[in-house]
């Protein structure tokens, strides 16, 4: 052995590790989907107001999203006017993230009820559960108020229930625009859904309405014209 060496082995090389899956997204970032799935398509303003942060941040967190697919942008006018926005939705891999019980166990109901009772009885289950749900929205629709003002109203009412809804005048006519519906898997399934809707509605606002689009059929929202 020559003077300097060693008997002391190399060390062993280092193995290759197989690379970490990406890390699940931030607090910050889980209750941004939340919100957008709780309340419907929501602005960079709105999410930066109901986060308490600041819109580059949330514009930040939203751009991440985005690139894991977990979120959807368009380019809308809010009302119809105004500058346009950028509106974020979910992506159905977005959707995914969340329980689906409920609706998995609506549309299991509603399978058996056809099967038992025949196609009719769905939308006849459907209009008595308008039944309760009109008397408890009637409060705040009362029939003796303006057309305007009962509509106005019913906007209010479907925003809180997470509708996203926009309201348009088009003549003597109101354009009621849905631009999202928190019974889509249901809808896409069972459209005697989304007619039962259209019952409600113009039971509610004592008017014709007429349904033009349906998100259930792969459209924008669901747009519903009330004749004025």
């Amino acid at each position: 052995m020559t003077a300097g060496s060693s008997n002391t082995p190399p060390p062993p090389a280092a193995l290759a590790l197989p690379e970490p899956p990406p890390a699940p997204p931030e607090r910050t970032k889980v209750r941004l989907l939340e919100l957008v799935q709780r309340h419907g398509p929501q602005t960079a303003q709105d999410l930066a107001a109901r986060l308490e942060v600041s819109v580059p941040a949330a514009r930040r967190h939203l751009g991440d999203l985005q690139e894991q697919g977990l979120l959807a942008s368009r380019t809308e006018r809010p009302g119809g006017r105004g500058r346009p926005q950028h509106v974020f939705s979910l992506t159905e891999r977005g959707e995914a993230g969340f329980p689906r019980s409920y609706s998995g166990l609506c549309v299991d109901v509603l399978r058996h009820v056809e099967d038992l009772f025949g196609q009719g009885a769905v939308l006849k289950v459907l209009d008595a559960r308008n039944v309760e749900i009109e008397a408890r929205m009637q409060a705040e629709i009362p029939s003796h108020l303006p057309l305007e003002d009962r509509v106005r109203r019913l906007a209010a009412l479907l925003g809180d229930m997470g509708f996203d809804p926009v309201l348009e005048q088009d003549g003597a006519d109101w354009c009621l625009t849905q631009r999202n519906c928190p019974n889509l898997a249901v809808a896409r399934q069972y459209s005697q859904l989304c007619d039962s809707e259209l019952n409600l509605y113009a039971s509610l606002l004592g008017a014709p309405v007429v349904r033009e689009t349906r998100i259930a059929c792969g459209q924008g929202g669901c747009r519903y014209r009330i004749v004025g």
